[in-house]
């Protein structure tokens, strides 16, 4: 299907009904129940598991392919930011135009970044792309104020020209639309407890990110995806081969850049509004962390680290000592009071504490992130499952010496 072969099918298909049945899957606690802030089915956070796994996916075509640690990835993504909100600003609301032009110049400035960046390996790679992502920051929020808004952000506002579109509508800013549907517009569906919400801006990002998803598959099966492989196993050999790596590199870069912008455009298009924060470094090491604890180097692990961190950072970022009592109000007063003193540095402001002390035992016991875990529970089913068609099976005879 789509020229891939069986197992890229089936983990295609598999990821496609994940993200077309998110507002289930994501929704398992009623509404009324206790368990219901555990729920992450709402609009806003599944956009953001999406279009940070566009992000990932596209850094892992340049860190798990070819093994260059990029710190300055984040550049990309504020530039496709800014790019996409200029376009709503200058052209039309529709956000076709600002995704496409997004991806357009995160991808030029990779060029440039990427040229200069990978004339140098290993920790010198990783420090220019970090000097060039500080760099974009500190231009953004105080040299570039008048493209960028400096620290406020660059907005939306009621006198934009907008050449193909309305600068406001009955005096309020038109909303971001895709040919006419309202990203914001929503379907909410009531079953018995459970309340599920369809929203129109998370299928246009799950429409995008499955066409990434699908590249990124071709690339990693094509032989440009194998030149990059070889690149990661021994570059220096690849070299004396008479093969020269950089183009390779530099088009892996360029890539996943764009893929950053994507992301970025994305960002604006469910919320048009781009700020310097986006280019800081903690965004950069964001994405790295991402990729490695869902399994760098695979296809579907950058998705699944993506999620996993951003359901960390909004679930746990709103447990609060008020709500451990009310969890804890059946025992003791001492021992709950215990209990919410030890829980507190892990919860709310202190998450990243939770993320840290999860992404140590990972990279500590499952160096493969998540998709290791994944991997080793699938093989000890298969051990069990053959064994037990061995203790039925009738002993068979000593091979002949």
């Amino acid at each position: 299907m789509l020229g891939l072969n069986k197992k890229d099918t089936s983990l295609f298909i598999l990821v496609l009904l994940l993200v077309v049945f998110a507002p289930f899957l994501l929704n398992p606690f009623p509404e009324n129940s206790e368990l219901a802030q555990f729920n992450a089915g709402y609009p806003d956070l599944m956009q953001r598991f999406l279009i940070f796994g566009i992000f990932a996916i596209g850094f892992n075509i340049l860190f798990g392919l070819t093994g260059y640690l990029s710190f300055g990835h984040a550049a990309f993504l504020g530039v496709g930011s800014y790019a996409g909100v200029w376009m709503m600003k200058l052209l039309t609301m529709n956000v076709l135009p600002a995704i496409i032009i997004s991806v357009i110049f995160a991808g030029l400035f990779s060029v440039i970044v990427g040229y200069i960046s990978l004339r140098r390996s290993g920790i010198y790679f990783s420090i220019l792309t970090l000097a060039f992502a500080q760099m974009s920051f500190s231009l953004a929020y105080s040299v570039l104020t008048p493209i960028t808004a400096g620290e406020t952000g660059l907005q939306l506002a009621l006198d934009d020209p907008r050449i193909l579109g309305v600068s406001q509508v009955d005096g309020t800013i038109p909303l971001a639309h895709f040919f006419g549907i309202d990203m914001r517009d929503s379907f909410e569906l009531a079953v018995g407890g459970w309340l599920f919400t369809f929203n129109a801006g998370y299928y246009l990002c799950a429409v995008v990110m499955m066409i990434a998803f699908y590249i990124a598959i071709r690339i990693f099966r094509s032989p440009f995806g194998m030149m990059l492989r070889a690149v990661k196993s021994n570059q220096q050999r690849m070299n004396f081969t008479g093969l020269n790596s950089k183009p390779y590199t530099l088009a892996a870069f360029v890539i996943s850049g764009m893929y950053a912008g994507l992301a970025g455009g994305l960002m604006v298009a469910m919320d048009p509004l781009a700020g310097a924060e986006r280019m800081q470094w903690t965004a950069s090491g964001e994405v790295v962390l991402m990729t490695i604890l869902g399994g760098a180097g695979t296809l579907i692990g950058p998705v699944l680290g993506a999620g996993f961190i951003k359901y960390l950072e909004n679930i746990f970022s709103k447990i609060n000592d008020n709500i451990l009592y009310e969890w804890f109000s059946g025992l003791p007063e001492g021992i709950a009071d215990f209990l919410v003193f030890v829980i507190h540095p892990f919860i709310g402001k202190g998450w990243h504490l939770t993320l840290g002390i999860m992404f140590m035992l990972i990279v500590i016991f499952l160096p493969g992130g998540i998709m290791e875990g994944l991997e080793r529970i699938g093989r000890l089913f298969k051990r069990k499952s053959s064994s037990a068609k061995g203790s039925g099976a009738k002993p068979s005879a000593a091979p002949a010496e």
